[in-house]
């Protein structure tokens, strides 16, 4: 069986399962989340540990949690500097040669992950439940569509490359139909999905673009720390994806630049959610 088949018999289903929870929404999408945040956060830990960088077992995950769990955990942001207060705290009567590394590994694995996870799930939480999930579901297909679009016509027709010295596959060419994969997706929604979009489709095209500049720039973040790690995959629980880091590390930097992006809609006036 080639990979891509692999691929693809198991994103059908998974995808099916994970727009399901995410038109559920509340709880059930938040602890769907959550749960894919502490598995990417384990992956990066051991990426970031084969590097060279090895972080604090504990404080990532608890950090990381109260983060993403800022909508619904009493006091989050309080929380979260409690808990890095004590992390430096510790921290300083450590001895050895890698405090510094281990500083900066476990700042960046507790906030990474968690704070684009809590850019979706402030989406799906934006305006009413039907609004929710409709931009939801736009930011899914937008990021889908630039993935496989950006696939296929990079592996088609790519001569120019894009970032060599990080991803040596991945091409302009591929970039730009991404862009035009993002737009489709966002057409899905718009056109096909019979519930109300809380916009007009053309007040949504620098969401595509800001979509199509993100997420690859997510891909290519995770794509440098494999590299730096001498790793292929973040893990191999995704059977043909690899681990949830490969899965989602677009989705990590596209959500808080779509959040912004509609966010900017709100207070300009130009669109009420």
């Amino acid at each position: 069986m080639s990979e891509l088949t692999k691929r693809i018999l198991f994103a059908v289903p998974a995808a099916a399962l994970f727009l399901y929870i995410t038109y559920l929404g509340g709880l059930f999408f938040a602890a769907l989340i959550t749960l894919i945040t502490l598995f990417v956060q384990k992956e990066l830990l051991v990426i970031l540990q084969n590097a060279g960088f090895k972080a604090d077992s504990y404080f990532p995950y608890l950090i990381g949690l109260c983060i993403v769990g800022a909508s619904v955990v009493p006091h989050a942001p309080a929380i979260v500097l409690a808990l890095f207060l004590l992390f430096i705290g510790i921290q300083i009567f450590r001895v050895g040669g890698q405090e510094l590394r281990s500083l900066i590994a476990t700042f960046f694995c507790s906030i990474y992950a968690p704070a684009g996870f809590l850019m979706l799930i402030l989406i799906r939480e934006t305006g009413a439940a039907e609004t929710g999930f409709v931009l939801t579901l736009s930011l899914l297909l937008m990021v889908w569509g630039n993935d496989v679009f950006a696939y296929f016509g990079g592996k088609s027709l790519g001569k120019n490359k894009l970032a060599p010295s990080v991803s040596p596959n991945k091409t302009w060419e591929g970039f730009f139909f991404g862009v035009l994969g993002a737009f489709v997706g966002l057409l899905i929604v718009y056109y096909l999905v019979p519930l109300t979009y809380p916009a007009v489709w053309w007040q949504m095209l620098p969401a595509v673009v800001l979509v199509s500049i993100f997420g690859p720039i997510g891909d290519l973040t995770e794509s440098r720390l494999k590299r730096a790690a001498n790793v292929k995959d973040a893990s191999s629980i995704l059977p043909g994806h690899g681990g949830f880091f490969d899965r989602f590390d677009a989705l990590i930097l596209a959500a808080p630049a779509f959040y912004l992006y509609i966010y900017w809609l709100q207070i300009s006036g130009y669109a009420s959610f």
